[in-house]
């Protein structure tokens, strides 16, 4: 089974570069090159792509704005954010809008198709900072008011480790419990917060 990459970058080289990088990989294919948010949102619902690597840096509507609009189309759309500069608040503006992790634009070839499997396990790569950013955010959220949609304390940890970017899989090894258990936590906590993802859930408990 192939992973579907579409590709939202406004500098042509870069784009095609990304484009045929991935193109030659097994496993992967490259189905659609936008140069422009707003082409993208043309474009990419037509046929929804496993992951879309997004440059957070776009000519008119930004990468920022692409992703909380296309997200509102396809909620289960992971998204990757391309950046040139680690720029924390950039990238946590990111994740509030969508986003299931981010990558540097420097980083090697290597990375970016590991990057790309790690998200399409499931997995949010991101760095330990902005990781930890989306975690104080977590502890600073306001209880929810309606008891029946309070996390349990398993709910919690299971949250928290997904904040950090673990698997199920892994969540489940670190907390000695199936994976079928995790996968049961994980649809209470969605069901509870009324999301469809992982950064999703994490930034919604916050508000």
């Amino acid at each position: 089974m192939l992973i579907a990459i579409a590709i939202v970058e406004d500098n042509p080289e870069i784009r095609r570069n990304l484009a045929r990088f991935i193109g030659e990989t097994p496993g992967f294919r490259c189905t659609c090159l936008c140069a422009t948010g707003e082409d993208a949102l043309k474009v990419i619902p037509q046929q929804p792509p496993d992951i879309v690597l997004m440059d957070i840096q776009l000519p008119g509507m930004s990468g920022i704005e692409c992703t909380a609009a296309l997200k509102q189309k396809l909620p289960n759309l992971r998204v990757m954010m391309l950046t040139v500069y680690e720029d924390s608040d950039a990238i946590f503006d990111a994740l509030k809008a969508g986003a299931s992790g981010y990558l540097l634009k420097r980083s090697a070839p290597d990375r970016l198709i590991e990057a790309i499997k790690e998200m399409h396990r499931g997995g949010s790569p991101m760095t330990s900072e902005i990781a930890r950013k989306v975690i104080d955010s977590f502890h600073s959220a306001k209880q929810v008011t309606h008891p029946q949609d309070r996390l349990t304390h398993r709910e919690e940890e299971v949250l928290q480790l997904l904040a950090k970017g673990y698997s199920p899989k892994e969540i489940g090894a670190k907390l000695e419990l199936s994976y079928e258990t995790i996968r049961v936590h994980l649809k209470r906590v969605y069901e509870k917060l009324h999301v469809h993802s992982r950064t999703e859930a994490v930034l919604k408990y916050r508000q």
